[in-house]
């Protein structure tokens, strides 16, 4: 998928920080792409679709939650590009990725699913839940018994947490100080493009 759309999504995890990253090692789209030497021009079209890809693929959503998304954005007040990247940032599976709790947001996905996380001491396993300001997040109790925990727990000083967010390193628990806004979203995507693809 990185190599599809020539940006690196971070789907690995800590791998994409390596020189085993395929994007490092095989920097060119898959497959035929390219005729006559020279690589395909793509339409303003497309580019809008890769925009939109990209954000997908990095979110780990499915076509039909990435549209219910987008419908929610459009029915909330503000520029609906960047509402839509605040709702994605604030899917439970996300912010445990972003808590440093797992290191791809697919293994955020698994974490969530297994009912490892708590949301303000009850059990969520729904990955899309949208966290609120105010949220606390944290292991379950049982959960913390377990070798991924015991070596996470000692990984977690290393993490960076985006200013959203707080994280008790010594309790392994987060907080949600505030939703994220247009300050303080560390992404790189441009939401207006996809706006603009499903405008047409």
């Amino acid at each position: 998928m990185c190599r599809y759309l020539g940006e690196k999504l971070m789907l690995k995890g800590e791998k994409c920080a390596t020189p085993k990253c395929p994007l490092e090692r095989k920097n060119k789209p898959p497959g035929e792409h390219s005729v006559g030497g020279r690589p395909r021009r793509v339409s303003e079209r497309g580019l809008q679709l890769h925009e939109k890809q990209k954000i997908r693929f990095s979110y780990g959503v499915l076509e039909r939650q990435f549209r219910r998304f987008f419908a929610l954005a459009q029915k909330a007040t503000g520029a609906t590009g960047e509402t839509l990247l605040i709702l994605l940032e604030r899917r439970l599976d996300n912010v445990v990725y972003r808590l440093g709790f797992a290191s791809s947001r697919s293994q955020a996905r698994q974490v969530v699913r297994h009912g490892h996380i708590l949301v303000n001491d009850h059990k969520v396993n729904i990955p899309s839940y949208l966290v609120r300001q105010g949220d606390s997040i944290k292991w379950r109790k049982g959960s913390t018994k377990t070798e991924y925990y015991k070596r996470l727990a000692g990984e977690i000083e290393t993490r960076i947490i985006p200013a959203w967010l707080s994280l008790d390193k010594e309790k392994m628990t987060g907080e949600v100080l505030a939703l994220p806004d247009k300050e303080t979203l560390d992404v790189k995507f441009d939401g207006k493009v996809v706006v603009e693809y499903y405008s047409r």
